[in-house]
């Protein structure tokens, strides 16, 4: 095993370095998106506290978050203010893939989880180089089995899987792996690779999105209450977002044989009249829009004038049997803009973090058996995906925001966490159990976490 000035010569012990030292902010960006905002406690406003049925799956592709954002296979900024993730519809699902699914406590014979197929399979330390897969079925997603089947089933027998529905039989699916790696601190080069596992041609749509979480709508003040920023598509097809403390950025997706992807542009605001019946406000855009614009075909729901605080750039991909295509694109601060954003440079950049990532993991492993260094390198992988932005302020989360309408106020003297109503401040990076995330604070796992950790 290296020690550590010989871990401190190589690139990635330099990057952590400058970035402890404040030379650089190379952990500015990372994997600190959760995987599930829906069914939190910090997102429960209501009156008898049950955090999973106030706010369900099915509100969350509908209604703005108030505290945090998720998404798949995502990445943000460590102020979860722009964040990036990856949404996907197989034609045959009744809505946008684009957060994961799982039952709540009530729904699983053995408590609340998520039933999907994903992986974490590379990290370095500062997220210069982060690799993760996601399975998606191309057969329809089994929402209701998966409830049904485990809702018949008590703890005495084992939970039913999203691969014990037959979904994934054949290789009938989609391999859908993302790979970052960061040329600087502020310059995000991303490459998802698509291969169709299944004996058969099929097709997917694949809308790679990027938006900025909602700071606008509470009426609130302080930290993470911002002015509204904004996303809108330049003449050269660039899309550039602008929020007041991250500035300015370029967002570019490169085209696929020779086709450039359609943008779509929304906000990320709460669908008002589908899940309250409020009436609609002309040229309102909301939340939902990808979903109701793919599979709804609804033209309108999308901005025509190609601006918002939400954005995809929309591909339609027919695969052959083993087929894999690669989609590019590159996420860049005004001040680190490359001069060219695709080609050799952008697979050299890409080639040189995973070498360097591995090199890392190769010195501090030295002389173990390589299986066993791809092991506990992709158990540290987990480790450093499963960080996540955690923002819940009790006191706020209490009285709620002046722009909303007021809390019931039984909550004030039922809800989980008011006796932490006036010391409970978290705005930060935390190390998660997982990013599922407990609704709870399970303060004993997040001390055994900095073991391995350290």
């Amino acid at each position: 095993m290296a020690n550590t000035s010989e871990l401190a010569e190589l690139a990635e012990g330099r990057r952590l370095a400058e970035d402890a030292a404040r030379e650089a902010n190379w952990k500015r960006w990372g994997p600190y998106l959760s995987e599930r905002q829906w069914g939190t406690v910090r997102e429960d406003y209501s009156v008898d506290g049950n955090c999973w049925a106030s706010f369900s799956h099915d509100h969350a592709r509908s209604r703005a978050y108030r505290w945090g954002e998720d998404g798949l296979l995502g990445v943000c900024d460590r102020e979860c203010r722009l964040c990036f993730s990856v949404a996907l519809w197989n034609g045959r699902d009744p809505i946008l893939k684009e957060r994961l699914y799982g039952l709540i406590n009530s729904e699983g014979n053995h408590g609340e989880d998520v039933k999907e197929q994903y992986f974490y399979l590379e990290s370095s330390p500062t997220h210069s180089w982060m690799r993760a897969l996601y399975k998606y079925p191309q057969a329809p997603f089994p929402y209701g089995r998966l409830i049904e089947e485990n809702r018949r089933r008590d703890r005495s027998v084992d939970e039913f899987e999203i691969v014990d529905s037959g979904v994934f039989d054949e290789g009938r699916y989609f391999d859908v792996q993302a790979d970052y790696a960061k040329a600087s601190p502020n310059d995000l080069l991303i490459r998802l690779t698509i291969t169709n596992r299944g004996p058969d041609a099929a097709k997917l749509h694949v809308l790679p999105t990027l938006w900025f979480k909602n700071s606008w709508s509470w009426g609130c003040e302080g930290e993470g209450c911002e002015v509204k920023p904004s996303m809108s598509l330049r003449a050269d097809g660039v899309v550039e977002a602008t929020q007041a403390t991250l500035g300015m950025y370029r967002w570019q997706a490169k085209p696929l044989n020779g086709l450039a992807p359609k943008f779509l542009f929304t906000e990320n605001e709460s669908n008002a009249p589908k899940l309250y019946g409020m009436p609609h406000k002309p040229g309102a855009y909301y939340k939902d829009a990808f979903h109701d614009y793919l599979i709804a075909n609804k033209a309108d729901a999308i901005n025509p004038k190609n601006h918002g605080t939400k954005a995809a750039a929309h591909y339609h991909l027919s695969l052959g049997a083993g087929e894999s295509v690669e989609i590019e694109l590159r996420l860049s601060s005004a001040a680190e803009l490359p001069a060219r954003a695709f080609g050799a440079d952008f697979d050299k950049s890409m080639t040189k973090r995973r070498q360097e990532c591995k090199q890392y993991y190769g010195s501090i492993f030295a002389g173990h058996p390589q299986q066993q260094q791809r092991v506990a390198t992709q158990a540290l992988a987990g480790l450093l995906w499963s960080k996540q932005y955690y923002h819940y302020v009790v006191r706020e989360w209490l009285n709620g925001d002046p722009a909303m309408p007021p809390p019931p106020p039984e909550r004030d003297a039922a809800a989980r966490n008011r006796e932490w109503k006036w010391h409970l401040f978290n705005r930060d990076v935390i190390s998660m159990p997982d990013k599922w995330e407990y609704p709870w604070y399970a303060a004993w796992d997040l001390a055994f976490h900095m073991l391995p950790m350290a």
